[in-house]
């Protein structure tokens, strides 16, 4: 993914980063469990995790033993249905994760590819693979002033996510410029430059118009009167 509002672009970079063992991490979990409320749990972000399916499986396997919470913060991008061999793999992983966070960053095919340089059909397919894996979800999606604020689409967001029964959660996330000063020492072009930050107090009215859209999709598939 390329999104425009990203804010780690240094993550782009598949060679980059600190390698760990997953033995490492779960030592650094319990060294500070007395601070985790009601137990805590465990969050693999990115960059895109799922581009590490193997590493994830040997990490969540040992969370898993250890009756830690484990959820996954995903685009959603590394989703390839008729791979069968990463499909296997993720199966496995499915059985080893309690939540996923899954940040659609459009609804709409075209503008999804303008925000993110990427096609968004099998993001979506992968959110109807979490309903069939009964893997609870967590949907996330960033507002962004003349972008994705439109009521319209919000609703058609709404209107997606309302068929699936895993839905626990939805966010949405003011858009911020904290990134832009990161790209400038980068040397990388900030596409969004001049355009504000969400203005916070109209997140209220951009969540009704998706909580519309969830509604009206249930409505519409639920048993009318005998």
């Amino acid at each position: 993914m390329r999104c425009a509002y990203c804010h780690n672009p240094d993550t782009w970079d598949m060679n980059g980063g600190k390698l760990m063992e997953p033995s490492y991490i779960i030592e650094q979990y319990e060294k500070n469990q007395a601070f985790y409320r009601n137990g805590g749990g465990l969050t693999v972000t990115g960059g895109e995790p799922l581009m590490q399916v193997d590493f994830l499986m040997e990490l969540f396997t040992l969370a898993k033993e250890k009756a830690i919470h484990t959820c996954i913060d995903s685009s959603g991008i590394a989703f390839h249905p008729d791979n069968t061999a990463f499909r296997e793999k993720l199966d496995k992983l499915m059985e080893l994760t309690d939540l996923v966070m899954l940040d659609i960053k459009h609804i709409d095919p075209e503008k999804h590819m303008a925000l993110t340089q990427q096609p968004n059909e099998n993001i979506l397919k992968f959110a109807a693979y979490l309903d069939e894996r009964h893997v609870d979800m967590w949907i996330r999606h960033v507002v962004v002033p003349g972008i994705t604020d439109d009521e319209k689409y919000l609703f058609d967001l709404g209107y997606f996510i309302g068929q699936f029964h895993n839905l626990k959660a939805l966010d949405l996330l003011p858009y911020h410029t904290m990134g832009e000063k990161k790209y400038d020492s980068l040397g990388m072009e900030y596409r969004l430059k001049g355009v504000p930050p969400m203005d916070k107090t109209k997140l209220i009215e951009k969540k009704k118009a998706v909580v519309e859209g969830i509604k009206k999709r249930r409505a519409e598939e639920s048993p009318g009167p005998a």
